[in-house]
């Protein structure tokens, strides 16, 4: 992918395939995600939706953790919450709350 094409937004369908693959089975997660795209769906570009997939791939625990900011991404086993298309989203959630 070009820069032009990665710092396209995301259209309706991938927001709606990243909103289907952000649920959770913690309450308190969802009430971050939701608050997260209320605030950023009309600004998210393709660039960073496979962050917000590689945050989608920790556990709910290591997800709440990262939110709280308990956790930094490098402290936790799964690799994916240290990609930086992920930092870049999680700084995104952090700001939001």
């Amino acid at each position: 992918m070009n820069a032009s094409t990665t710092d396209a937004l995301l259209d309706q369908r991938g927001l709606s395939k990243l909103r289907w693959r952000c649920r959770r089975g913690l309450l308190e997660n969802d009430l971050f995600i939701e608050r997260f795209f209320n605030r950023y769906e009309k600004t998210f570009t393709v660039r960073q939706a496979p962050g917000l997939d590689d945050l989608m791939d920790l556990s709910d625990n290591d997800l709440m953790d990262l939110f709280l900011q308990r956790k930094q991404p490098h402290e936790l086993e799964a690799a994916s919450a240290s990609t930086p298309q992920a930092r870049e989203v999680l700084a995104l959630f952090i700001v939001s709350h």
